[in-house]
């Protein structure tokens, strides 16, 4: 497995040196465990309480390529400031296929683990939502005012020091030009070049391209029409360009415009990873294929079955597997089972949160603790007075600098509350079920593993000891969603059985 190793030290009490020791650690955990590094992503003088690491914020980019399987850390203290970040930040990772693997501690990997690292991060996204309808209140207000509601602002503009927008005498007539030459009938590509040539930048300091151009020519603002959201307010901003020259460059567009060219539609199977053949215990994934009239089907299909039809297992239709395991973990979310995921997850964050940092300064404390008591012990039996005062003092300095490190550690990590773990799984219940994000956020936080059988359907929960079975038996809607291994349209369409699924998922039907 391909891994890359991210190490970090902080400016107040590490060195140059305290990179070294990471990297040692990291190298021999890899070489135990048969890894092979293939980079290092090093912050140099950086703390953890800041996001703004740009080698960290240069390895989550990095992820979009592919090209390594895990982050290696010496600590997790390394990967993130504290317990909602880096569950933030694994996610991201997730996506691409990355785990975060830690050389000094046991990150847990289990079911219990993953249920953690779900409702940490669901609650993140709960909490971060409500403090951006907050901030966006704010935004109305300035809205209303048609003043600055922050971000980047279009070019030819500038805000004063009461959030008003005014004209930028510097780089408004760049806008004039741009409308002036369009108009003209010279190309976006001549207006491109002629740009660049002359090394002017875009609002965000970049070289022009076609769609800076292009956003700069259909944007109301240049002739005074104040947009936020879906809020336009005439007369709002102070005009750049003539209402004529702009409803001009309007009609150019659309008669240069070229329809778009027709996108395939992306798929995408809830329970890839997760759906699991209840009679060969391989997984089943997702196929898709397309009838004689033309309509299209999208299945699960056992992936022995696919290959050489030595299982005999149903597939099943997508739409009624995904809404049925939904459904029932929506019902799985009872008062009494989110409390004890609730108690579960606070357990875990204890164990967790008690690392091998936070174990030494517990050890020093209590060292110092005993010393100081020995002296003090020492000071009563009369011996040497003075001296034994100053060393209790010393004492005294390190237990608090001690427990200070101690506060800041254990405040990196810290611990919901078993209540507020309850209200944010009582307010995550009552999501909307057909949202796409809603829906894989429950399948993604309790489902360990489902088996599919041809009556009944096991799923395997990720809280300890937590299963459920459902009796398709008794699914009302089951009929014609369970179909033979050699075709896969229901009955009910009267369709000629298909070829059997190539590697790539797909069917073709005969016509």
């Amino acid at each position: 497995m391909n891994v890359v190793i991210y190490a970090r030290y902080s400016s107040d009490r590490q060195t140059e040196q305290s990179i070294e020791g990471q990297l040692k650690e990291c190298y021999e955990y890899a070489r135990r465990n048969g890894y092979t590094i293939v980079g290092e992503y090093i912050d140099r003088a950086i703390s953890g309480t800041t996001d703004h690491r740009p080698e960290f914020l240069r390895m989550i980019a990095d992820g979009d390529k592919k090209l390594f399987q895990a982050v290696l850390v010496y600590q997790l203290d390394r990967f993130a400031r504290n317990r909602y970040d880096s569950a933030t930040y694994k996610a991201k990772l997730k996506k691409n296929g990355i785990r975060v693997l830690s050389a000094r501690e046991n990150i847990s990997d289990d079911a219990s683990g993953v249920l953690m690292e779900a409702v940490l991060e669901g609650m993140a996204e709960y909490y971060s939502v409500e403090l951006s309808q907050k901030i966006r209140r704010g935004m109305d207000i300035n809205a209303e005012k048609c003043l600055s509601t922050g971000g980047n602002l279009a070019l030819g503009f500038r805000v004063d020091s009461e959030k008003h927008i005014q004209i930028d005498p510097d780089t408004a007539p760049v806008v004039q030009k741009i409308f002036e030459m369009y108009a003209s009938g010279q190309s976006m590509a001549d207006i491109i070049r002629y740009l660049n040539a002359n090394q002017i930048k875009t609002s965000y300091g970049n070289e022009f391209n076609k769609n800076s151009i292009n956003r700069i020519l259909r944007n109301k603002r240049y002739i005074g029409v104040y947009t936020y959201r879906d809020k336009e307010i005439p007369d709002g901003l102070p005009r750049i360009v003539d209402e004529d020259l702009f409803w001009e460059a309007q009609r150019i567009m659309e008669k240069n415009k070229k329809a778009p060219a027709r996108a395939k539609a992306k798929v995408d199977y809830l329970l890839t990873t997760k759906l699991f053949c209840g009679h060969c215990k391989a997984a089943m994934t997702g196929i898709s294929g397309t009838s004689k009239t033309e309509r299209k089907y999208h299945y699960y299909q056992c992936v022995t079955n696919r290959r050489d039809k030595s299982c005999d297992k149903k597939t099943v239709g997508k739409e009624y597997i995904e809404d049925l395991v939904v459904n029932r973990l929506r019902d799985f979310l009872t008062p009494d089972n989110i409390s004890t995921i609730a108690r579960e997850v606070v357990d875990l964050c204890e164990r967790e949160s008690n690392n091998g940092n936070t174990r030494r300064l517990k050890k020093l404390l209590a060292e110092n603790e005993q010393a100081t008591e020995n002296l003090l012990k020492a000071l009563e039996s009369g011996q040497a007075v003075d001296i034994i005062a100053d060393r209790i003092a010393q004492k005294k300095k390190e237990h608090e600098k001690l427990s200070l490190q101690l506060l800041v550690e254990t405040s990196q990590h810290p611990t919901p509350s078993v209540k507020e773990i309850r209200f944010f799984l009582n307010q995550f219940r009552k999501g909307d079920i057909n949202d796409p994000k809603y829906r894989q956020g429950l399948v993604d936080m309790l489902v360990n593993k489902i088996y599919l059988y041809d009556d009944k359907m096991t799923v395997l929960c990720n809280t300890q000891d937590g299963h459920f079975d459902v009796d398709l038996k008794e699914v009302s809607s089951l009929k014609g969603q369970l179909v033979e291994a050699g075709g896969v349209e229901p009955p009910s369409e009267n369709v000629s059985t298909g070829t059997s699924p190539g590697a790539d998922g797909l069917l073709d039907f005969p016509s």
